[in-house]
């Protein structure tokens, strides 16, 4: 008997698994289920069991609330200071915090931010991108649209108790990465992750996804990106600068077929 492409847990708090019995069956899965939700926003990591937690608090983990909040406020305002003339000759005036911590987190510095993108595809190749020889499942993220959820509380007033999980779509023009990646934030207080945000705010709900993790096994990697590369989604499309393109050099080196070979 054919072994069965995919199985899914019932949502529990909202949130739901679904296991892949290979990448192979990502697409289908993915728009058979959610090509009418244009609302999710997708992720990929490397490793299935890691929470969805952002650079900062990886690299933060003061039990205090209100020391992490304070050294988040510290972080960024170092980022500022240190940003001073390095943004070009007449930059762009900043407005929001939130696009502060969007200029730093593109830029390499831990943020409580955390990286989203509306396309599926790219999230798959970003949870395969990196060679791991101690992977074995890695996942994909599929976060629904929680402004409802986000309006209810501040309805209450009870934001001081349970903080918003905002989506973050930065307007500034420093970034054509995550333009090329159709990329955005979400945005939490540090030491607070969205899938425990998910699970409490939505505590009892079986009836509805608003997180879901599909979880794909390692096996088969380099003919993943061997077939998203085909499909124009790779370090060259979606980093458009060198960086990106000495990335996608280096895939070409390490997967075979991966790349057209150069006349010589």
């Amino acid at each position: 008997m054919p072994r069965q492409p995919w199985s899914v847990d019932n949502s529990v708090d909202g949130v739901s698994t679904v296991r892949l019995a290979s990448w192979k069956h990502f697409h289908d899965y993915v728009t058979q289920e959610f090509l009418g939700f244009p609302s999710f926003v997708w992720r990929g990591q490397r490793e299935s069991f890691w929470a969805l937690q952002s650079s900062f608090d990886r690299l933060v983990t003061a039990p205090d609330a209100r020391l992490r909040n304070q050294l988040a406020s510290q972080h960024l305002a170092r980022f500022k200071m240190a940003a001073r003339g390095r943004r070009g000759a007449t930059p762009a005036k900043i407005e929001h915090e939130s696009e502060w911590w969007a200029l730093a987190q593109h830029n390499g510095m831990a943020t409580p931010l955390l990286d989203w993108t509306e396309s599926p595809f790219v999230a798959l190749y970003f949870a395969f991108e990196k060679a791991d020889k101690h992977t074995i499942t890695r996942a994909v993220w599929g976060l629904s649209d929680v402004r409802k959820k986000n309006r209810e509380i501040k309805d209450t007033g009870q934001e001081h108790l349970n903080p918003l999980l905002e989506m973050v779509r930065p307007m500034q023009d420093e970034n054509m990465r995550l333009v090329s990646q159709a990329g955005l934030f979400t945005q939490l207080p540090p030491g607070i992750t969205v899938d425990d945000w998910i699970r409490k705010n939505f505590a009892g709900d079986k009836d509805s996804i608003w997180l879901v993790k599909i979880e794909i096994p390692d096996d088969g990697r380099e003919e993943c990106l061997r077939t998203l590369n085909r499909m124009n989604i790779n370090h060259l499309s979606l980093f458009p600068d060198l960086y990106g393109a000495g990335s996608y050099c280096n895939k070409a080196l390490q997967i075979a077929n991966y790349a057209a070979r150069i006349p010589s």
